[in-house]
């Protein structure tokens, strides 16, 4: 079905009609320069005017062109047949850490050596295409949490945003706290037994105003299960002048306030040293139980603003080479005929 988003432009309709009516039109305005053939110039140009209803043709293509200005204006739209979304859902947010350590490249990723956050955005986007029928978020935190994604079915929104976070944007350090207490507002409103948050991190909370596991309390009061993702290698061997040596890249990670965090939140905490155990972790995390909620109503709408507005510029391109057209046809009718009375 097809319908507009507003009516109101459509009482422009006859503006142009009106103007046309009731503005005075331009009266003739005498030549600044005479000279003593103009008389016969004239005469001539206008006996070989074309009288080939060019008025009337123009007149039809700028109504067009008015007409479909006006419905690109009024925003048509279709309107598809309802679908019902499943009532056995999930609600979950995901609060992703975007930190300066999230760079580090101790994880392995189709044979190569590659950043923490490009491991995350791999394994979750794959993790977010199985969620049909869940409704998903996502915050990004790093000195502050931020909202990226409401709470949405619209899966592919919240997968594109995800893979376009950038680190450093929300700063270098990790504000765990405030990241739990953005997802509690968020999850707060949704049934109790569907509230979840997973959370992954490569640090310690060292930034924020909330302390985690007073974040983490407050979770519990409000029936939010929590489960917690420690993301980074144990060791890694690197090169240098002295020879290799090997390096602990996760050695800020706190592990302790994680695994209480999920304690407390009825949630599980989970480590991933490399990209399997990444995947592992989202794999059981699928298999976390639906709960049974309202049924609602879907009806996908497509924008057609486009379909109008191309006709228009189409039709403004087709009467610009009409004009053009019957333009120089003028002159080259007008050039022969005064060659003609000039011999």
């Amino acid at each position: 079905m097809i319908s507009f988003e507003t009516y109101w432009f459509f009482w422009l309709t006859p503006l142009p009609w009106l103007i046309y009516a009731w503005m005075p039109a331009v009266g003739d305005q005498s030549p600044a320069l005479r000279v003593p053939f103009t008389d016969d110039l004239e005469s001539l140009a206008q006996q070989t005017q074309l009288r080939s209803g060019k008025s009337s043709i123009n007149m039809l293509l700028l109504a067009v062109i008015w007409l479909c200005l006006l419905v690109t204006a009024n925003r048509p739209i279709a309107t598809g047949v309802a679908i019902q979304l499943p009532t056995e859902a999930r609600d979950m947010m995901l609060a992703v850490d975007i930190s300066g350590s999230m760079e580090e490249r101790d994880m392995l990723l189709n044979g190569k050596n590659v950043r923490r956050i490009d491991t995350v955005k791999h394994v979750l986007s794959d993790f977010t295409d199985r969620r049909s029928g869940d409704r998903v978020g996502l915050i990004l935190f790093a000195d502050q949490a931020y909202l990226q994604v409401p709470l949405t079915y619209d899966l592919a929104t919240v997968k594109q945003l995800l893979n376009e976070a950038q680190l450093g944007f929300a700063g270098q350090k990790t504000a765990i706290g405030d990241a739990i207490g953005l997802s509690i507002k968020r999850l707060i409103e949704r049934p109790n037994e569907s509230r979840t948050l997973i959370l992954l991190t490569d640090g310690a909370n060292n930034a924020g105003n909330v302390a985690p596991l007073d974040a983490a309390k407050l979770a519990a009061e409000n029936a939010i299960k929590i489960y917690t993702i420690a993301i980074g290698a144990d060791t890694i061997v690197e090169r240098s002048f002295f020879g290799n040596r090997t390096r602990n890249p996760s050695r800020d990670l706190d592990e302790t306030t994680l695994k209480s965090i999920a304690k407390q939140t009825g949630g599980q905490f989970f480590r991933a040293k490399n990209t399997e155990d990444l995947k592992g972790i989202y794999s059981a995390l699928d298999k976390l139980e639906p709960v049974d909620q309202e049924a609602q109503l879907y009806r996908p709408i497509k924008q057609l603003f486009y379909i109008p507005l191309g006709i228009a510029l189409g039709t403004t391109f087709l009467l610009l080479l009409l004009n053009i057209s019957i333009q120089l046809k003028r002159k080259f009718i007008d050039r022969q005929a005064l060659n003609e009375q000039t011999l």
